[in-house]
């Protein structure tokens, strides 16, 4: 009995190690997968890998999870996101915004205002939205979307600029949130805007417009929001933009920085500067040619006979008339302004040419009438008086002819003389013409000449404005 007692105690103490080894073994293959086994190696250059357990990369979190997990209760929306800076300071929350222009229209120069539809996106980070460590070395969502702008903060940017504006929601509402992982959000909408926009005419229509879209902070000044454009492609347009502008063609948008300062603090703001090109070859076929056409056709009245009256006088009202609609239709498209536009300058001077071709045919009526008052008696005479006038005049010069004589001998002469009309015109000028008849002639070279001289003057003006 002494001897078997020992050897009981040894069986009994080796079984009792055996099944604490075994159950040791069950809680290692049962409970070790659920925790993270990491090892830090270091490399040369002192930086440190993380090698995962292979286990829970192979697991993906589902997205809903990461929402709610995420937008718990401790998260508040109406708080800003913080921006601690290596000092621990508390700084603003800078803004990155982008525009994708879609379209432009409606370029109304009497309301002074423009309209374009983009979409416009602004992109943050919110450290309290970052969801990559609170999954710690499992597949996470490289990015989760939110198509409600409520469940988040997002900044109060609102359009300086606007007249009006809303947001597109066919079929449903035009808004996407992304948050990616490390807590970067980009907010996305689709708007449409009518904006302000002062334009000056002063070169209408060979001006350049140049209108800008203000974005600021409504609530937050610089010391909780600043806002700056996004370095890659602030501005991007739809490549069929410019055929939304069917008068205009759109240069590069250009970004700037500004500062809008009122009795409430200074706020941040940003501006995207729009240069509108007005296309001049419209107007040149709906303005420039038909006036110079209708200045021309009024010189024709100089190559009309001066007795002719109807036909000069029809020709040149019918021109002023015509040229007065044209301007007027003109004006009527452009809003009243206090300076004179290049488009008024070139009007103007055409209807002062036609002006100066009626001006120029009573002119020629004057003096016809004078040249004959010169030639002939304007005085009324009594006929008893005239039947006892002698026949010829006994006033005789050396020759034993009378004045009157004189002027009838040589008038078949002078009108022997004179050239036939024709196109050598200036040969009339050159053998002498009567006084009206000169006042066609030297018009038919003064009024082309000065009308090209304007047209020198006009151009080189406008065109180094």
């Amino acid at each position: 009995m002494h001897s078997i007692f020992p050897k009981s105690l040894f069986y009994g103490k080796a079984l009792s190690i055996f099944l604490a080894l075994k159950k040791i073994t069950e809680l290692v293959h049962t409970y070790v997968p659920c925790f993270v086994f990491s090892v830090a190696v270091t490399d040369g250059a002192n930086n440190v890998r993380i090698m995962k357990n292979s286990t829970w990369e192979n697991k993906k979190v589902i997205a809903d999870e990461v929402i709610k997990s995420t937008l718990s209760q401790s998260y508040d929306m109406r708080i800003r996101p913080p921006n601690y800076d290596e000092n621990g300071r508390n700084g603003p929350v800078v803004i990155d915004v982008q525009c994708y222009v879609r379209s432009m229209s409606n370029i109304d120069f009497v309301r002074m205002e423009y309209s374009m539809q983009l979409t416009f996106r602004q992109f943050w980070r919110d450290p309290r939205l970052a969801y990559e460590k609170m999954y710690y070395g499992q597949k996470v969502p490289k990015f989760l979307i939110l198509t409600q702008k409520d469940l988040i903060w997002t900044p109060d940017t609102f359009f300086m600029n606007e007249k009006q504006a809303h947001r597109h929601a066919i079929d449903k509402l035009n808004v996407m949130i992304r948050i990616h992982s490390d807590g970067t959000v980009m907010y996305s909408e689709r708007l449409s805007l009518t904006l302000s926009c002062a334009m000056y005419l002063q070169r209408y229509p060979m001006d350049v417009q140049t209108c800008a879209l203000l974005l600021a902070s409504y609530a937050f000044t610089t010391d909780d929001i600043v806002y700056q454009w996004k370095e890659d492609s602030p501005i991007q347009q739809h490549p069929m933009l410019n055929t939304s502008l069917p008068n205009f063609s759109l240069d590069p948008a250009e970004t700037t920085m500004c500062t809008s300062r009122t009795t409430t603090g200074e706020y941040s703001c940003i501006q995207a500067v729009f240069r509108l090109k007005r296309m001049f070859s419209y107007y040149l076929a709906q303005v420039y040619v038909p006036s110079t056409l209708l200045v021309i056709v009024s010189w024709v009245s100089f190559w009309l006979d001066r007795n002719a009256v109807p036909a000069r006088i029809t020709l040149g009202v019918t021109t002023l008339l015509t040229m007065t609609t044209q301007a007027a239709s003109i004006n009527n498209s452009l809003p009243a302004v206090s300076y004179i536009k290049a488009v008024d300058v070139w009007t103007g001077a055409c209807l002062a040419f036609i002006f100066a071709t009626v001006l120029e045919y009573a002119f020629v009526c004057y003096e016809a009438s004078m040249y004959k008052c010169e030639n002939h008696s304007c005085h009324a005479v009594d006929p008893a008086v005239d039947n006892k006038k002698p026949l010829s005049n006994p006033r005789k010069d050396s020759w034993g002819a009378g004045k009157h004589e004189e002027q009838k001998l040589l008038r078949p002469v002078a009108e022997e003389s004179a050239p036939v009309y024709g196109f050598h015109w200036w040969q009339k000028w050159k053998a002498g013409a009567d006084p009206p008849k000169m006042i066609d002639l030297r018009s038919r070279l003064i009024f082309p000449a000065l009308f090209v001289i304007f047209n020198i003057i006009y151009w080189t003006w406008y065109s180094a404005l």
